[in-house]
């Protein structure tokens, strides 16, 4: 398949078509990919968008350009690549850089895009996200004309406090049932029968703003009574991680703040694949780029130019993680491993450390088995399943942590078990909190109850207090969050008007470190 082109210039297109060939040439599938030759303001306005040209108006997406457009004058920062999951791929070139910067760049760039086709984290997202953020931002524009720019800010703001409570595996785990989202012939025929009114087609959690009662020909008293036999005693009947589609669902809402919710939703849900495998993601990019460099893209001159870019990109750093460096250093030994056959019950059983080192059973697997992991891991699985004690060695990881006495962060512990239990404790979840509804109806006073799966993480309190207060936004009752503070269990409350804690009993955490050993 040839390249598809954007507006490169004809030594960037040749360029391209070049790379294209490379990346196909070893084993690389992706959806077609188009690059976009733009200024660095420009890069800057739609990097502040998350990646897309069109977004729905906000406030933060300004605030965002801001810190981005200083960051760079200031010489501090600078977008060297930008790829967007869709169908075709788009990804944006800084018009400034040198030749040398944009073929790493786009190689890396077909890193990324095999990666957004083929991780299995993927598969459910929309293809043609570009389209559909067009069309979010029509429909936010419309509200704003309707009913003003300050009702619909606030209200996103509102929003954005809660986009992190989805259910991230709801993509992949069946938790409820599911009529077919476009079988609406069944539905219909019942409406039309039983109200001689139509129905209009809608997703099923938009169904009660689209057609609601008045439109369709309401329900009788017998309807009604039905209705409340076989209505759960508990509600909902099991607990709901996605408290998004339950506030959708039950949250007294106007249909221009359902709809408004629901993109919130529809985004976070889109943009929750990235943050699970952003590790993976970089890694397998920087692979590629490293790859397709060294081997074929560069000539005699351009090495030193190349070195200096690709190392400062892997660079490690005393106060945080780089994904690039994990990432790739983790493809490359379980490619290593897979090549020499350094894995299963044989070689997991050895304890000497340099029968271990000098072990070569010249398997040569390790290019499939790099592919397979990208296709089926995320950050979470990956670690846990590939991060070893040699390579916890070998890179010189450590666990770190906050001294309130010198007030600084520090090395804590150098021990495989506790390194590896911290990388998972950040990737869990997104290193968000578990949150999920356990009672729609607490004290049958309609009030809204969520409970905090503890794992060890305690909330941080002010954020906790803010996301009551804007859970109240929506749901209108008092609302209601269990969790652990200080090592006991606690209820947060909010009505509207003030917060209280009531303290409950101590809880035992037991340090289970060991079970990574």
């Amino acid at each position: 398949m040839s390249a598809t082109l954007g507006n490169l210039t004809p030594e960037l297109a040749a360029l391209q078509v070049e790379i294209e060939e490379y990346a196909r040439g070893h084993g690389l599938d992706f959806f077609p990919t188009i690059f976009e030759l733009i200024d660095a303001d420009e890069l800057n306005v739609i990097a502040s968008r998350g990646g897309f040209p069109t977004r729905y108006p906000h406030w933060r997406f300004g605030m965002e350009y801001e810190q981005l457009s200083k960051s760079y004058s200031y010489g501090l920062s600078k977008i060297y690549e930008m790829v967007i999951n869709n169908n075709p791929c788009y990804a944006y070139l800084m018009r400034s850089n040198d030749t040398i910067d944009q073929k790493l760049v786009m190689a890396h760039v077909y890193g990324h895009c095999d990666f957004f086709k083929n991780n299995a984290c993927f598969a459910p997202t929309d293809r043609k996200m570009m389209d559909t953020m067009a069309n979010h931002g029509t429909r936010v524009s419309r509200y704003i004309d309707e009913v003003g720019l300050e009702p619909v800010e606030q209200f996103i703001d509102a929003c954005l406090s809660l986009e992190e409570l989805i259910d991230i595996h709801s993509p992949f785990i069946q938790r409820r049932e599911r009529p077919d989202r476009y079988n609406f012939q069944d539905r219909d025929r019942d409406d039309a029968a039983r109200t001689g009114s139509p129905r209009y087609r809608s997703k099923d959690y938009m169904d009660s703003f689209i057609n609601p009662r008045s439109a369709v020909g309401g329900l009788n008293d017998r309807d009604v009574e039905a209705a409340e036999a076989d209505a759960p005693q508990q509600f909902p009947e099991r607990p709901e991680r996605d408290v998004l589609l339950f506030l959708l669902q039950h949250a007294p809402l106007s249909a221009w703040q359902a709809d408004v919710l629901s993109i919130i939703r529809d985004e976070a849900y889109y943009f929750a694949p990235q943050a699970q495998t952003k590790i993976m993601n970089e890694g397998w990019a920087s692979y590629w780029h490293s790859t397709i460099m060294i081997r074929q893209g560069l000539n005699a001159s351009e090495v030193i130019h190349y070195c200096d870019h690709h190392s400062g990109t892997l660079a490690s750093s005393p106060t945080q993680l780089n994904p690039y460096k994990l990432g790739i250093e983790l493809f490359r030994d379980i490619e290593s491993r897979w090549n020499r056959g350094a894995f299963g019950r044989e070689y997991d059983d050895c304890d000497d450390h340099q029968t271990r080192r000098e072990w070569d059973r010249q398997a040569g697997l390790g290019r499939d088995k790099i592919f397979e992991v990208r296709k089926i891991h995320n950050d979470l699985t990956f670690i846990d399943e590939f991060l070893t004690l040699d390579f916890v060695r070998e890179q010189r990881l450590f666990q770190f942590g906050y001294n309130t006495d010198a007030e600084t962060y520090e090395i804590e512990s150098r021990e495989f078990p506790k390194v590896k239990r911290q990388l998972l404790e950040m990737l869990t979840n997104r290193g968000r909190p578990i949150i999920e509804v356990t009672d729609g109806n607490y004290k049958n006073r309609g009030e809204l109850y969520l409970c905090h799966q503890f794992s060890g993480v305690e909330v941080k309190l002010d954020e906790a207090a803010d996301t009551l207060e804007n859970l109240h936004k929506l749901w209108k009752r008092p609302v209601h969050l269990q969790t652990i503070v200080d090592g006991e269990t606690a209820v947060l409350s909010f009505d509207g008007s003030s917060h209280e804690a009531q303290r409950g009993d101590p809880i035992d955490v037991a340090d289970d470190s060991e079970d990574h050993a």
